[in-house]
């Protein structure tokens, strides 16, 4: 069993960087890491991804403002967030899983979720 937790939600202004963390117990070093969002009414959508061996992958609408990463040692992977949007508003939830990367139903674990709300 993987039990994931997130945190570093907040709220900021437009610009601002955020970092959020995603803490897992048991094999969660063994397993594929994605940040997922859910915007009030919409469908939850893939972020970003890290692998086992920190492959990443990413969503277009976040390249080159948000970075994956992870600390095997801390058993935590890292979303650092940058030049915040008022559009990157949502609710962030990480999820655990053994392969693929960009859709919900190939994570096999999931976190509570933490809200991200930025400001105009």
């Amino acid at each position: 069993q993987v039990h994931l937790v997130e945190s570093g939600g907040g709220l900021v202004q437009a610009g601002d960087s955020l970092r959020l963390s995603c803490r897992g117990s048991g094999t969660f070093n063994m397993l594929l890491v994605g940040w997922f969002r859910q915007p009030p009414g919409k469908e939850r959508e893939f972020v970003a991804a890290i692998s086992r061996t920190s492959s990443t992958f990413y969503a277009e609408s976040v390249k080159g403002r948000f970075t994956i990463s992870r600390d095997n040692a801390k058993t935590t992977v890292y979303l650092q967030m940058g030049s915040l949007k008022p559009e990157d508003t949502a609710v962030y939830y990480c999820g655990a899983g053994v392969q693929s990367a960009y859709t919900v139903a190939d994570y096999v674990y999931w976190g509570q979720g933490t809200q991200v709300t930025v400001s105009s």
